[in-house]
Formats: structure tokens, sequence, C-alpha cells
């Protein structure tokens, strides 16, 4: 991870100079992450997108966070104590990416606030105390707060679905008023099948990913939700850019926990591995 060793002194001093979120401040934002795998960490151009990002926004009290890497039936909470290991859920990578730390403060706390939002009439909420942040987490947050200072409490998605995730962002809209984040963590597109391509084309998105890009950006801007839910029907080139729904949903999550869906942003976009890494910010 040369380029983030590089990164790293100089993002520190910059995010401890950031200001906190104050009441004044009003709700925070709320954002869709295209987190991408572990060697996005040697990117240069990626780390400092989203450092600059995250330098916009009043740094948090705590951040929630839906990965596309969670799915659990009901909703769950992940570990709270920062001594629990990361999840590095990834494989055929080089053995630094799995010697990655990142010790986020004691998030119970914020587990306090967000149990009874998500219990629902059950009264309770499962947490799985041994499941701390996977790379979806904690890769992107590696860069957007390299010290390490904001709790995060992963939450689940609910199961693949839109409509599930769209829920799930409305009921952790309040938070933002509390001066803390709500992120969804997928990828713009995800088609695995452009990793088997000539490396040589990684910097090109196929018709299909280049399509489907398109269109969500032009959904978001015309804050059509209804549209971005029913995504199989309407998305151009969909069965190609997500083969499976795991990294789409985590967009409704931060569509759901927004005041206005028509206020999406693009924070910053590219392309990686054949993919979009459009990233999103709402009000």
């Amino acid at each position: 991870m040369g380029a983030y060793d590089a990164f790293l002194p100089r993002a520190m001093e910059r995010s401890r100079a950031a200001r906190r979120w104050e009441p004044s401040d009003g709700p925070l934002p709320t954002l869709f992450l295209s987190h991408g795998a572990p060697p996005l960490l040697d990117s240069p151009q990626w780390l400092k997108a989203l450092l600059e990002w995250s330098l916009t926004i009043p740094k948090p009290r705590g951040i929630v966070i839906v990965s596309a890497h969670w799915e659990n039936a009901p909703v769950a909470i992940g570990a709270t104590d920062p001594q629990v290991p990361l999840y590095y859920d990834f494989g055929g990578f080089h053995r630094r990416y799995y010697e990655a730390e990142y010790w986020t403060p004691d998030s119970l706390p914020l587990a306090h606030e967000v149990a009874p939002i998500l219990a629902g009439p059950v009264g309770s909420i499962h947490q799985y105390a041994d499941r701390r942040l996977d790379h979806g987490a904690f890769i992107p947050l590696m860069a957007m707060y390299p010290l390490a200072d904001v709790p995060v409490l992963q939450v689940s998605m609910p199961d693949l679905s839109p409509e599930a995730n769209l829920k799930l962002g409305e009921e952790l809209r309040p938070l933002r008023e509390q001066g803390y984040l709500v992120i969804g963590s997928g990828f713009a597109t995800h088609d695995m099948s452009t990793f088997q391509r000539d490396p040589s084309t990684w910097n090109e998105l196929p018709g299909y990913n280049r399509d489907f890009d398109e269109w969500l950006a032009g959904t978001l801007a015309a804050g059509a939700v209804d549209e971005l839910v029913d995504f199989r029907a309407k998305g151009p080139g969909n069965l190609g850019a997500h083969r499976t729904s795991d990294h789409y949903v985590p967009l409704l999550v931060a569509i759901g926990a927004s005041t206005d869906p028509a206020s999406g942003r693009t924070a910053f976009t590219g392309v990686n591995l054949g993919n979009s890494i459009r990233s999103i910010e709402f009000r």
C-alpha cells in the first residue's frame, strides 16, 4: 500500500484540522460510496477524491454504514468493540491488504441510538459481536477518515430488494439530525467479468456499464426514485452492470435516508477495473 503510506501523513494532518459537526449545522448529508477493491488503496487519485469529499462535510459524531458485503435477515448490527478484528472478506490479493488495520473508537453509544430505531415491533435487534467492519466499510473510510477517530457501526442489508433497503434508509434518516453520517457502500456498476479481460481495457467502461452509469446519473438528477427502485426493468444494461443486486441496493439506503432524493450530486466518478466508481451525496 505504497500510495496509502505516502498519502497518510498529510491526510491525517488535514483530517485533524477538520471541523466537527455541531447542532447548528443541521442534518448531515447521506452518501453512496463506490467502495472499490482493496487495491484502490494504491490509487492516489481515489484516495485524494475520498479525502477531499470528507473534508467538505463536518466531521460526524459517528458513522452508520450499510455495505454490499453483509446481508442478514432480519437486519442486524455488527461489533461495537474496536478490539474485534476487521473482516477481511476478500481473496487473491497481496498479503499487505490483510494486514490493514482501522482502529475506530468504541461504537456502543451509537449502537444504543440505532438499535431502537431498527428493532421495530420485535423490540430487539441481533448483534453479531464478532463481526467488525468488512472491506466495503473500512477500505473507503481509511481514506475519508484516516485518523480513525469517528465511531463506526455497520448495519446489515435486510435482503437484496431495493424496496427493503429504501425502507432501511428511511428508518435511519433521523440519525442525520444528531450528527451521524449514513452511508450506503456498494458500486455504481459491479461486473466481475471485467477482471478477466485484458488489463489494457480496465480504464474503460464496457458498453453496458456505460449505458447503466449514464442512466443512473440522469435518473438521480431527475429524482425518479420509482425508476431507481425498478432498475431491473428500467436500467439499460443492468444485467451486465449488476448481475446480482448486492452492490446496487446500498444506493437505495442512501436515497431513503435523504431528505430530498433529487438533491443527489456526483461527488466524483471514474473507472476502476472496467466499472464505474460514481459516488453520490444527498441532502
